[in-house]
């Protein structure tokens, strides 16, 4: 978890200004769908973490 709140701050967080909570709350949302099915790691072979979970299911 404390990989993933690093990250999401130097990502997204410091990067941004918010005019209000609620455009922080929808930004976290879309950075979190950016992290789970977008973002590539190469730990993972290339794949995103959804992608790499559906192969090991389907595998």
């Amino acid at each position: 978890m404390e990989s993933f709140f690093g990250m999401l701050k130097s990502e997204y967080f410091h990067r941004e200004r918010f005019a209000s909570v609620a455009e922080l709350k929808a930004g976290l949302d879309g950075y979190i769908h950016y992290y789970n099915h977008d973002r590539i790691k190469m730990k993972l072979n290339g794949l995103s973490p959804v992608a790499y979970r559906t192969q090991a299911e389907i595998g």
